[in-house]
């Protein structure tokens, strides 16, 4: 149950650069337990609105749970975020005065037993966010080729070890399926030896690597940050929390397109320089901003976040 209680990542941060006031209207592309929603909604009180979303199945019942007290105020619905424009137009929602994306997956998610994201506990090998669609990471590892499956963890991993861990994969599928936790961060371990020393497990980069691919995380944030700035009113903020160099980089080249700092190549020799892009956005926060040291004491999973945001011109 402590779950439905947690303090969210960044929450004073987020609120403040959301500026939410009575009567706005916001999105929260990824609920989870509700904790943003909750201060949203109790800052937009009496009569703001808010459409939240997320992938997960059981965050979806969570959400739904704490935010009864809110009534027809917060409309929560099962989807991914990749999905908004069409989300928000069905939902009828307004132009909106803010948009949050946190990119993190919750502790509730980390520590089940039975969803496979952590090597903590040996447990079905299955990643998905959206358990109702889409391939298990065991269905990917058992029938992805060798070059694949390195190219994955080099892509979404950063791992250097891949093609080892790779080859050890399809060798070891041969004597039977990878078909638990256990099983891929003892293959692993294999592939590429111990600790040596190192903070991190040596599967870490491995399982990151799965999840981003099984859940199609990357190509989600990259067509979803563009329909959450286009929801939003002159003058509304988007705010994005990432956890990891690979969202945060989709994040910050994404808001520097759309604010006119991305230098677009011109073929050579037009007689006409091409007029630039348009400028849609205002970035507010030049460098990200990151969790104070309090509160890296109090929740050491918050000390990866950075949280950008840009405001709608």
């Amino acid at each position: 149950m402590a779950e439905l209680i947690h303090i969210p990542v960044l929450a004073t941060e987020t609120m403040t650069w959301l500026a939410a006031e009575p009567g706005g209207a916001f999105v929260d592309c990824t609920v989870n337990g509700g904790g943003h929603s909750v201060q949203l909604l109790e800052r937009t009180a009496p009569d703001g609105r808010l459409l939240a979303l997320d992938a997960d199945p059981e965050a979806i019942a969570t959400a739904r749970a704490r935010l009864a007290p809110f009534g027809t105020r917060a409309e929560v619905v099962h989807s991914n975020f990749r999905h908004l424009a069409d989300i928000a137009g069905t939902a009828g929602f307004p132009p909106a005065d803010g948009v949050l994306m946190d990119l993190g997956f919750s502790s509730r998610q980390i520590d089940a037993t039975d969803r496979g994201f952590s090597f903590m506990h040996d447990a079905p090998l299955d990643m998905r966010y959206d358990t109702t669609r889409g391939i298990t990471a065991a269905e990917l590892l058992a029938t992805a080729s060798t070059e694949e499956i390195e190219q994955l963890l080099r892509r979404y991993g950063e791992e250097p070890q891949a093609r080892r861990i790779a080859r050890e994969v399809v060798a070891s599928r041969e004597h039977g399926p990878i078909a638990t936790t256990g099983d891929l961060a003892g293959l692993v371990t294999r592939a590429v030896g111990g600790r040596h020393g190192k903070k991190l497990h040596p599967a870490t980069q491995t399982f990151q690597a799965l999840r981003i691919a099984v859940n199609e995380e990357l190509e989600a944030l990259t067509e979803a940050l563009p329909q959450a700035i286009a929801l939003l009113r002159v003058g509304g903020r988007v705010a994005v929390i990432s956890f990891h160099s690979l969202e945060d980089r989709i994040v910050k080249t994404v808001m520097r397109r759309l604010a006119g700092r991305e230098q677009v190549e011109q073929p050579r020799g037009l007689p006409v320089e091409p007029e630039a892009a348009p400028r849609v956005v205002r970035i507010l926060t030049n460098r990200p901003v990151t969790p104070s040291p309090a509160e890296i004491a109090a929740n050491p999973r918050s000390r990866s976040a950075r949280l950008r945001v840009a405001e709608r011109l």
